[in-house]
């Protein structure tokens, strides 16, 4: 049976991609920093779906937790097929000359050293089993730039570069990657990004229908269900009224 391993599976894409995995007989890793959340998504596949989970708490912004509870899942869950890079956020929305050194340290930190870490550990397992496809959420702010969205921007800037050179490393082994750029999708994400204040959040998506989790976790299993000669190379989505990252069409 084929292995998805997901990161920040606790809420949102992570979450959804997770249950949409099991959902077509994956076994899953899933993996996040609130264990609590862990278990009642372990509970729910479990009680759904015929497969296997399992579940490890830590944060990939700690490079020697991360490798080290990877490393120590027991072998047979080492065949991973899928590993879906998600783990990523947005802290804060300043500009550069404003910006909080911490937010930029945490969104650097999970958006760009977490994915390393992750895929520097896992890829060789792949590569061992010649086979494999990793699937990097990015974001439209790794297309284009918008105001006061710097760091986060250059993050998710990176991500896509980083997806571009997977792709040629990982061609001699047959293993696939894909970059999902998605739009605006009412997530956690705004909740985080304004640290905590719903009413912010909740006026990000004020006056059109945005992306939800589901989207981007059907997507994600689309890629990877391609014949294995076909790669999605990369994807960009956005709700139907976003053009760009700073261009809407909103009801009033």
């Amino acid at each position: 049976m084929s292995i998805a391993l997901i990161t920040g599976a606790t809420s949102g894409f992570g979450k959804a991609t997770a249950i949409r995995f099991a959902e077509h007989g994956y076994n899953v890793i899933i993996t996040g920093r609130r264990q609590d959340r862990l278990n009642e998504l372990e509970d729910y596949i479990k009680e759904n779906f015929e497969v296997d989970v399992l579940t490890l708490c830590f944060d990939v912004r700690n490079r020697e937790e991360t490798i080290n509870e990877l490393n120590a899942i027991p072998h047979e869950w080492k065949d991973v097929t899928v590993l879906v890079n998600n783990a990523g956020l947005a802290a804060g929305l300043s500009t550069i000359q404003d910006g909080d050194i911490d937010d930029w340290e945490t969104m650097i930190d999970t958006n760009l050293k977490g994915l390393l870490y992750v895929t520097r550990t896992v890829s060789p397992w792949m590569i061992k089993n010649n086979k494999g496809h990793i699937i990097n959420i990015g974001s439209i702010a790794g297309k284009d730039v918008y105001p006061k969205g710097n760091v986060y921007c250059a993050t998710k800037f990176a991500v896509d570069a980083l997806s571009r050179a997977m792709r040629i490393d990982m061609l001699p082994h047959g293993i696939r990657v894909t970059a999902i750029h998605p739009g605006a999708a009412e997530t956690e994400f705004s909740l985080v990004r304004y640290h905590g204040d719903a009413d912010k959040a909740k006026s990000v998506y004020a006056g059109y229908e945005p992306l939800i989790a589901d989207d981007i976790a059907d997507i994600a299993y689309f890629a990877a269900s391609r014949p294995a000669h076909v790669v999605l190379n990369e994807i960009v989505v956005t709700p139907t009224a976003q053009a760009a990252p700073a261009y809407w069409h909103k009801n009033q």
